[in-house]
C-alpha cells in the first residue's frame, strides 16, 4: 500500500506489440474510426457493437465478447489523437474497466507505417503479467492481420488498381451463358462482362447474380455470405437485395446496377442483364 498521501503507483504495461504494417497513414486512421467492421471483419474477436457517439475524436460504444452463447459486454472508447499519431482504446466498464490500450504509429513510407502498441491493465497481479501479455499480443497480432489485408484491398480499390462499382447508365448488352442446364450444373461460378465480375448462383431455383465489388468501401461482396435473397459484405455486414440491388435500411448505398438471369424460352439460353 502506498503511504498516505503519496500518488498511486501506474498500473502495469503488462505487453509491448510491434509491427510494420503495409497500409498508409490515412487508411489506418480510416480503419480506426470505422467501428462498424469489429463484429463483420473480426467475427472471432467481435460478437457485437452498439455505437453512444462518434466524431473526428473517435467513438464509444458498446461493444461485446466472445463467447457468443453468453456475450460480456464492455464500454469502449476509441479517442483519437492525429497530431501525435497515436489513438488509446481505453475499456470504461464491464470486465477490464480501466485497461488503456495505446497505439503509436510511424510513418515509414507512403504504404508502409510501423505501429507500437502497449498494453496497460491495471490491478494485474506481477506473476499474471506475462500470461495477459501473451494473450493481449495473440489478440492484437491477429486484429492487425485482419487489418491490414482489408485496408491494403481498400488501397487498391481506390487506387484504381482493382475492380471499381460498377455505375449506372451505360450501355449493357446481355452476356450470353450458354444453356441454362449446364449453367444450373457449374454454380456458384463468377463470370466477367463488361470489364466486371459476377457471382451467378441458384436459390431455391431462381438463378441470381451479383457484382464482387461492395459499393460501400469496395469489400469483396464476392466473398460474402448469402441470406435469404441478400448477400452480405464480409467487411461491414451491409445486406443488399440480389433482386432489387437495396442496400440495408437507413444507408443510401445500393447495388447500383442490379444483375439478373434472364433464359430465352426457345433456345433455353440463359443471359446475364444489367440494369433496369
Amino acid at each position: 500500500m502506498p503511504a498516505s498521501g503519496s500518488p498511486a503507483p501506474d498500473p502495469p504495461c503488462v505487453a509491448v506489440y510491434r509491427r510494420r504494417v503495409k497500409a498508409s497513414l490515412e487508411r489506418i486512421f480510416e480503419n480506426v474510426l470505422d467501428w462498424e467492421h469489429l463484429p463483420w471483419l473480426h467475427e472471432r474477436s467481435f460478437c457485437g457493437i452498439t455505437l453512444e457517439e462518434e466524431g473526428p475524436w473517435g467513438w464509444r460504444a458498446c461493444v461485446q465478447l466472445p463467447p457468443r452463447e453468453r456475450p460480456q459486454q464492455i464500454g469502449l472508447e476509441l479517442r483519437l489523437d492525429r497530431a501525435a499519431r497515436c489513438y488509446h482504446a481505453r475499456t470504461l466498464w464491464g470486465p477490464g474497466t480501466g485497461t488503456d490500450i495505446r497505439t503509436t504509429l510511424t510513418e515509414l513510407g507512403p504504404r508502409e507505417t510501423e505501429i507500437c502498441v502497449e498494453f496497460t491493465v491495471p490491478g494485474t497481479p506481477p506473476a499474471d503479467a506475462e500470461r495477459v501479455g501473451a494473450a493481449f499480443r495473440a489478440l492484437y497480432r491477429r486484429l492487425w492481420d485482419e487489418d491490414e489485408a482489408m485496408m491494403q484491398v481498400r488501397q487498391d480499390f481506390l487506387d484504381g488498381r482493382r475492380e471499381g462499382v460498377l455505375r449506372p447508365g451505360g450501355a449493357w448488352p446481355p452476356l450470353e451463358l450458354g444453356p441454362v442446364e449446364q449453367l444450373r450444373a457449374s454454380l456458384p461460378r463468377v463470370v466477367e462482362a463488361h470489364g466486371h465480375r459476377f457471382r451467378v448462383l441458384e436459390l431455391q431455383g431462381e438463378l441470381l447474380a451479383h457484382t464482387l465489388v461492395c459499393p460501400h468501401r469496395g469489400g469483396p461482396l464476392g466473398e460474402g455470405r448469402i441470406e435469404g435473397h441478400r448477400v452480405l459484405c464480409p467487411w461491414h455486414g451491409y445486406r443488399f437485395d440480389l433482386r432489387s440491388g437495396e442496400g440495408p435500411p437507413g444507408q443510401r448505398c445500393r447495388l447500383p446496377v442490379p444483375a439478373r438471369i434472364e433464359v430465352d424460352p426457345a433456345t433455353r439460353v440463359a443471359r446475364l442483364e444489367l440494369g433496369r
